[in-house]
This record gives structure tokens, C-alpha cells and sequence, in this order.
């Protein structure tokens, strides 16, 4: 095998979304959001084994990630589309059964006009400046929209990650303002309102990162492993350059190996002359830049050529990745390469 390879613990994942839900508490439904390929590990092997663990309400970014959820899951499930319902979407939403989360009037419109009687919910903007209805819009269609019958009111929260953020209660407040006596199952949290407590959970809430290990949920489970194949190794002599533009130059002899990983598989080049690879608990400094296909790493201290380094390890998670390469974890996960060989343990029966 000349790609790396991308090792998946499902059991892990359903473990983290258990907890979640344990921390979401008695009488609140636990949904599970799983956009972006299950964030980048697999939509259809990710819902199934969410499905099992008891997940019963799935979100997704647009109506083409519904249908690979309900292709995974069959008749059943609810999968709601957070983009809602747009333009040319009708025949997937009606035909499969998707639940669009209606955030304009003009949504409201195609949806009531195209698929009458059929379920939806509605996104609300209680501050983030990015979806859903505003409050003085919701004031003006309120009533005809509860008439019609919602399945799920939503917000979505900023700064959830940041328990502290005066953020977080200014938009827990606009959000009871504009729905409070509705008789609507509610939900304004993600991973990190869950977290926040109770008085964020309302009905329903939509865990994300922390299902699949990462920050904010701290005592997630590790899900992922990567691992990439050595298929050189070389000696540099002090005064030799490594990789594109010459930017390391060793100053003593290095035993150098690459590994067959790049930016194309989702390592950020900020990650060039930074970040680290790893062997057996051993750290392996990344030398020269991240190019497109390969990365070089010192290996001189190891004594021995290793098969493989590891990126994602439980020396090294996803996190402390996302913090070398200035980024977040969610970014990590969802620029997970395609030519990744993906290894599934657990999970039995999905």
C-alpha cells in the first residue's frame, strides 16, 4: 500500500455519542450530526452505527448528504437539512423524505407551494448572522408557520466553545423570546451547548465534533488513527537542503524518511518545518515543507527504518494537530484525504 491509512474505532464513536447523550439528560433527544461524510469518515458507515447506539434524528448540510444518510439507513430515521430547502431540492426532499430546516421566507414559500403538508422545521437567527429567520421576520410569519406545523425549531449557537462568551446567554435569551409557548420540540445546541447544561438543551440537541473525539468535548474518546507508509529514507549532510524551496537545512547529518502524505490529503502546508509525526511514541519532526503528495520527517534518533509514521495517534490527537497547524479540529477531520485506505474496527453489524 503506497496511501496512508485512515483507522476508524466505531465504537468509539457510538461510546462518545452515548456519553452525549447521557450529558444532554433524561427526556431530551440526542440527534447526531453527521455532514461532511460523517466529518470526513464515512456518512454511511458513521449513521449506521449512530442508528445502533440510538440515534434517531440525523442532521445534514445539504439535501445530496440526506440522501446519502437515507441511502445508509432506510425508512425511518428523520434527516434534517440545515441549507433547507433550495431551489431545484423538491423531488430529493419529497421522494426521500428529508425534513428541510426553512430559513427565509422565500424557503417557506418553495416548501408550503411545492411539498404541501409535508414535515419541516425551521432555523431561527438568534444572533449568529448566518441562517435562519430573524426575529422580526419570524414575528411576521410566527403564525402561519405554526399552523402548518414544524417538526423542530432551531438557533445554532457562536460561541458555544467558550462557556464564558456573554455571547452564549444574550443568544439562549433572543431564542426564548422568539419561541417560548410555541408547543414546537426545540433545539439550540450543538457539541458545546450540550455542554454549557441544561438550560441549553430545550428538546433536542445535535452533537457533532465531540461524537467523533475532538474539542469542545474533553473527555471524548480518540476515533481516528493515521498512519502514513515510509517508502524512502535517505542520509543529509550538513549544509543539504530538504524539500521545496530549501526551507531546512541541516546543520548536522540527518536520517530523513518520506512518507506518502501531502496536502492533498488534507495536511496543511502550515504543518512545513512545525509539525510532527510519530513512531511508537517517539516524536518525528516534519522537515521542509508538506508538498502535495509527500512529507519528509527526521527519523536519526529512532536507530531503526520504521513502515509507517503516524499523524493521528494516542500521542497526538486531532486537536494537537489543529493547534500546530493554527487551525481547528473540525478542519483536520473534514479535509481527511480520499486516497486514505479506511480501516473500520468495531461497530459490529454496520
Amino acid at each position: 500500500m503506497a496511501t496512508g491509512t485512515l483507522t476508524i474505532d466505531l465504537d468509539a464513536l457510538a461510546r462518545n455519542w452515548k456519553a452525549l447523550d447521557r450529558a444532554s439528560g433524561a427526556g431530551v433527544e440526542t440527534g447526531a450530526v453527521v455532514k461532511a461524510d460523517g466529518y470526513g469518515l464515512g456518512g454511511e458507515r458513521v449513521a449506521r452505527v449512530l442508528a445502533q447506539a440510538g440515534a434517531r434524528r440525523f442532521f445534514v448540510a445539504a439535501a445530496e448528504e440526506g440522501a446519502q444518510i437515507r441511502n445508509a439507513l432506510g425508512p425511518g430515521p428523520q434527516i434534517c437539512v440545515f441549507s433547507g430547502h433550495m431551489p431545484g431540492d423538491t423531488d430529493m426532499i419529497g421522494d426521500l423524505d428529508l425534513v428541510p430546516m426553512l430559513n427565509s421566507v422565500d424557503q417557506l414559500t418553495r416548501h408550503m407551494e411545492g411539498l404541501p403538508g409535508r414535515p419541516f422545521g425551521i432555523q431561527l437567527d438568534s444572533g449568529m448572522n448566518r441562517l435562519g429567520l430573524e426575529p422580526a421576520e419570524w414575528a411576521a410569519v410566527r403564525d402561519i408557520v405554526l399552523a402548518a406545523g414544524p417538526v423542530l425549531i432551531m438557533s445554532h449557537l457562536a460561541c458555544a466553545d467558550e462557556p464564558g462568551h456573554p455571547a452564549n446567554l444574550q443568544q439562549l435569551t433572543a431564542f426564548r423570546e422568539m419561541t417560548d409557548g410555541c408547543g414546537v420540540p426545540r433545539s439550540l445546541s450543538a457539541t458545546g451547548g450540550v455542554l454549557l447544561g441544561p438550560n441549553y438543551h430545550f428538546d433536542v440537541t445535535r452533537p457533532g465534533m465531540g461524537v467523533y473525539g475532538g474539542l469542545p468535548f474533553a473527555e471524548a474518546e480518540p476515533v481516528v488513527g493515521l498512519s502514513f507508509p515510509v517508502i524512502q529514507t535517505r542520509e543529509v549532510q550538513p549544509g543539504e537542503s530538504i524539500g521545496y524551496g530549501y526551507t531546512y537545512t541541516a546543520a548536522e547529518r540527518r536520517v530523513v524518511a518520506t512518507v506518502t502524505a501531502g496536502y492533498a490529503d488534507g495536511m496543511h502546508r502550515a504543518l512545513s518545518n512545525r509539525g510532527q509525526l510519530w513512531f511508537e511514541g517517539t516524536p518525528c519532526p516534519i522537515l521542509g515543507r508538506v508538498s502535495m503528495d509527500l512529507i519528509t520527517a527526521d527519523i536519526t534518533h529512532l536507530g531503526t527504518v520504521p513502515p509507517a509514521l503516524d499523524l493521528l495517534c494516542p500521542e497526538q490527537g486531532v486537536d494537537a494537530v489543529a493547534d500546530t497547524a493554527g487551525t481547528i479540529g473540525y478542519e483536520i477531520m473534514t479535509a481527511l484525504g480520499r486516497r486514505y485506505a479506511r480501516r473500520y474496527v468495531g461497530g459490529a453489524g454496520t
